[in-house]
């Protein structure tokens, strides 16, 4: 965790927030939409500013048009230690192209005009508190974004932060861990909003051959101290893993391979066409893969 968000340096500590965003917002309701489907979310990751924010925001809208639920706009950190190096080497050709949260708030605004894709401001807390909590959450919240993940920030240091952020009507999704204990998987859930997004293994992210054979036990126990949808990232990265996790989870959430399609491109259009055709075939697996758990408790 960054220094920003110690108890000591972080106005963001605190006691709980009553306010709670309204369930008509464009993240619970992409959520009924899909369950009403039954079909299996897709939360696509991208790094905001590679190659540069006007390439993000060509990006984000092939994205969406390919058939990602929902996007999350990561905000590039020169300290990136929940990363692994894809995204790690995306986040410093970012802040190298002169890439801001300022800058990355403008390309929710840019989107928001052409798409509803409900939008997710992902950061490490320091760029957050280093603008202000307030006039970050004025600012997300009138550019158009639906929730924010401060991936560094702690519950018992976000009693501030949950109060500020649910104030302007924006979700506040929290990480949950497998080597959690149920007291604080409850927590965490009572912290989140929009959804919970349960990491699927410790560790950084990155692309992985196969899911951890005790995921479908640990989304079972998470299942039980929540009703909250429950999206599964960290390691996520082909069809058959996004197949598997349609009877396990109610979203998969996809990073370093799309993030390693805009790397590998020779120009903006090719990493959204890149990115567009990766969604399409995620995408299409979610739809097609395993059935979705039973409604009834496991």
């Amino acid at each position: 965790m960054s220094e920003a968000a110690t108890p000591e340096s972080s106005s963001a500590a605190g006691g709980r927030a009553s306010a709670v965003p309204t369930a008509t917002g464009r993240i619970a309701r992409r959520f009924r939409d899909l369950a009403a489907a039954g079909e299996l979310g897709l939360v696509a990751y991208i790094t905001a500013g590679d190659p540069s924010l006007d390439a993000t925001e060509k990006i984000v809208l092939a994205a969406a048009g390919a058939g990602a639920d929902i996007i999350e706009l990561g905000v590039p950190f020169s300290d990136p230690v929940a990363d692994g190096p894809t995204i790690q080497r995306a986040s410093d050709r970012a802040l190298r192209a002169g890439t801001t949260l300022a800058g990355v708030i403008d390309v929710v605004r840019r989107v928001r005009s052409r798409s509803q894709v409900p939008l997710i401001l992902f950061s490490y807390f320091n760029p957050i508190l280093q603008m202000g909590l307030d006039q970050f959450a004025d600012a997300a919240a009138a550019a158009g974004a639906d929730g924010v993940l401060a991936t560094d920030l702690t519950i018992e240091e976000a009693g501030g932060y949950r109060g500020v952020m649910h104030a302007r009507g924006l979700d506040t999704i929290f990480l949950a861990a497998p080597t959690s204990t149920d007291e604080r998987l409850a927590r965490i859930a009572e912290f989140s909003s929009g959804f919970l997004y349960l990491i699927s293994r410790t560790g950084v992210t990155g692309t992985r051959d196969a899911l951890p054979e005790d995921l479908p036990a640990l989304a079972r126990r998470v299942r039980r101290l929540t009703k909250l949808p429950l999206a599964v990232g960290f390691g996520i990265s082909s069809p058959s893993h996004v197949s598997v996790l349609g009877g396990i989870a109610d979203a998969a959430v996809v990073g370093s391979a799309l993030v390693a399609e805009i790397e590998k491109a020779a120009s903006a259009e090719d990493a959204a066409n890149n990115v567009a055709e990766r969604v399409r075939i995620l995408k299409r697996a979610a739809r097609e893969g395993v059935s979705r758990r039973s409604s009834e408790p496991a």
